[in-house]
């Protein structure tokens, strides 16, 4: 593994960077959320237009044809600045899915259109369980005709109240899991937005009553649902370590330049030795995360054998990290850290949720022995 980002890598990181600090930063996004809007269609269009909506997908299929890496850096500079776009919901989760299907017809009708930012999509895998494994899944999918009827609920769907598609887990016949692409207007289907802590990210609940839908629908073969699955989530879980050690990142770059203007007894706080120590773990924290996730992404893209525990390594140690930050950032910032004008305890709020996406250290953990051990 060559532990430096190419030049090229390292234009998109800077590119990202600053696309970020300008059109989203965190006052503009409080702005959003405390009026209860969506992302800005002109802001998703002008990431498309950037080739990030596109970036892991096959040049074949409208995309740039990049990796798990490039996929990294992007989505750490979104969580360096909680930027509240669907990037995750559609391109890591539910273009994924597309993408790592062998539906080649799927790929023709929703990559090229997700690429260019004309559509917002979702994956709706969990239920009432809260698991991330195969054996959670019990929507009904039945045959019908020529067709497919679904019938019951998803929860916590990433930006799900704004997605127009929603690649659906569900079981078919002979108890068989497999996906389904479901239009957010077909009849039957109702979203509703779940009041989540986490403003920056918003989630929904999916219910599906009786959902008719053409054999077309079906995403791949039937019963194929859980080995595309299994690579979607192994990919999502290293770009959302990524993500996390980007938000602490910041946490961390906060906490200094708090800790070098507020004075206390005629001295800045960082002179004291308890807020170095706490800065200094901050710091260890922040290169552990991004470490772990940076392997994760490269052993996605160079196949090796032990990808899929590292993604799980990865998540279960930025979960922890990134939650030890936020915290030690609110204590560095004093009173006014959690206060609501202030932005330690937006990214606080995120570190919580996302250590419960695609499961807890404490799972992913659990996943590990799994895989090593059976």
């Amino acid at each position: 593994m060559d532990v430096r980002f190419s030049p090229e890598q390292e234009l998109l990181r800077t590119s990202a960077r600053a696309f970020v600090e300008r059109e989203c930063p965190l006052a503009r996004t409080r702005e959003w959320f405390e009026a209860g809007r969506p992302f800005p269609p002109a802001l998703w269009k002008q990431m498309a237009e950037l080739g990030w909506l596109g970036l892991p997908f096959a040049e074949s299929d409208g995309g740039a044809g990049l990796g798990a890496l490039e996929l990294g850096l992007v989505q750490e500079e979104l969580g360096r600045q909680l930027v509240p776009a669907p990037y995750y919901a559609s391109v890591v989760l539910a273009g994924a899915a597309v993408a790592l299907s062998e539906d080649a017809a799927a790929r023709a009708r929703v990559l090229p259109a997700l690429a260019a930012g004309e559509l917002r999509a979702s994956l709706a895998f969990l239920e009432d369980e809260a698991r991330w494994d195969a054996d959670a899944v019990a929507l009904d999918a039945r045959e019908v005709g020529s067709g497919f009827r679904l019938s019951g609920r998803k929860r916590f769907v990433p930006d799900g109240q704004h997605a127009d598609l929603f690649v659906v887990a569900g079981r078919s016949a002979h108890d068989a899991l497999s996906l389904f692409l479901v239009e957010a207007d077909r009849p039957g289907v109702r979203i509703r937005a779940i009041a989540w802590h986490d403003l920056t990210r918003r989630v929904a609940e999916l219910e599906l009553d009786g959902v008719e839908l053409p054999r077309e629908a079906l995403l791949g073969a039937p019963g194929s649902g859980w080995p595309v699955l299994a690579r979607v989530l192994a990919r999502a879980r290293a770009a959302l370590a990524a993500e996390m050690s980007g938000g602490a990142r910041r946490v961390l770059e906060l906490s200094v330049a708090f800790a070098r203007a507020r004075e206390q007894f005629g001295r800045p706080i960082g002179a004291f030795q308890a807020i170095q120590h706490k800065c200094a773990d901050q710091l260890l924290a922040v290169e552990g995360a991004s470490s772990a996730s940076t392997y994760a992404a490269w052993a996605l893209d160079a196949g090796e054998p032990d990808a899929a525990v590292a993604a799980s390594m990865a998540k279960a140690y930025a979960s922890e990290a990134y939650a030890r930050v936020a915290e030690a950032g609110i204590q560095i910032h004093g009173g006014v850290g959690f206060s609501w004008e202030q932005e330690p305890q937006l990214y606080y709020k995120r570190a919580k949720a996302s250590a419960l996406d695609l499961g807890d250290a404490r799972w992913n953990r659990a996943e590990i022995a799994r895989q090593l051990w059976g």
